[in-house]
């Protein structure tokens, strides 16, 4: 009995524990959401009160939809999510597998070399980078937004461990049958782990469409702004101190996130549980 009340107590422990986090990190984004169907006289009330007394949602997301580019910002991130998710893996495969599979001089140089950008943030490129796409004139263009992320290391090493785990009896099944090694990535490796290119997918989209770092540094052009630096043009410019529309909008930003895990986050935990088993 008593080893019965321990674990139960245990596990009330733990459930409030993990209760109590989410909340506390939920707060913001709930938060977030009253604001934006609150009017103006409610945003600064000296009460906190989730649910406002006049409903003033439809203003607030009227204004952020249509009295701005929003709906353009989203579509730029769009883009430059997918075409740098698709540059990402086009390279990080057969990197990975050449890393896992294939013995050659210099293989372990070269993933300490993986490991070693893991461990450089990006963002030291940034000078180098800005004075060389100035030079080349790509300053202000899809392009300087795609370019920094083509190559990850993160998705190389990920993809690598997952790699590592599928029997190497499969891979010469499938030389006998006479795929190229090219063959092997696309047909066999990368399929097989799905769960870990889903994972790195999720963290590589959301990671671009919450960036501010790289637009800001290289964009100009309202017309080619994502949704972050969007928000921030959008704070400046539309909308002032009018707070309602101004998270009216972050909620749009936020939503196809939080929908895009909602709906993966089963491979996604898979993906990052199993990459590390070999």
């Amino acid at each position: 009995m008593n080893e019965v009340l321990r674990r139960t107590a245990a596990t009330l422990a733990r459930h409030l524990t993990l209760v109590g986090t989410s909340a506390f990190v939920l707060m913001p984004f709930i938060w977030m959401l009253s604001l934006s169907i609150k009017p103006p006289s409610e945003a600064f009330g000296r009460t906190v009160q989730f649910w406002p007394d006049r409903f003033y949602g439809l203003e607030n997301y009227s204004e952020a939809i249509f009295g701005s580019p929003l709906l353009r910002f989203m579509l730029n991130g769009a883009f430059v999510c997918v075409v740098t998710l698709g540059l990402q893996i086009l390279i990080a495969a057969p990197m990975a597998y050449a890393l896992a599979k294939l013995r050659f001089a210099g293989r372990d140089f070269m993933f300490g070399s993986v490991l070693v950008g893991l461990r450089i943030p990006i963002e030291v490129l940034a000078i180098p980078l800005f004075i060389a796409f100035h030079h080349l004139g790509l300053l202000n263009s899809y392009t300087a937004l795609i370019l920094p992320g083509v190559i990850s290391p993160f998705a190389i090493f990920l993809f690598r461990q997952y790699f590592r785990a599928i029997p190497d009896d499969l891979i010469a099944a499938a030389r006998l049958d006479g795929l190229s090694e090219f063959a092997i990535v696309w047909r066999i490796m990368v399929p097989s782990a799905m769960p870990a290119v889903i994972a790195f997918a999720m963290l590589s989209v959301v990671g671009r469409w919450n960036d501010l770092f790289w637009p800001l540094t290289f964009i100009r052009s309202e017309d080619l702004m994502t949704p972050a630096l969007g928000i921030v043009r959008f704070r400046n410019e539309e909308v002032g101190n009018a707070y309602g529309p101004l998270m009216a909008a972050a909620v749009v930003v936020v939503t196809p996130m939080i929908l895009l895990f909602l709906l993966a986050q089963r491979r996604f935990v898979e993906g990052l549980a199993t990459s590390g088993l070999k």
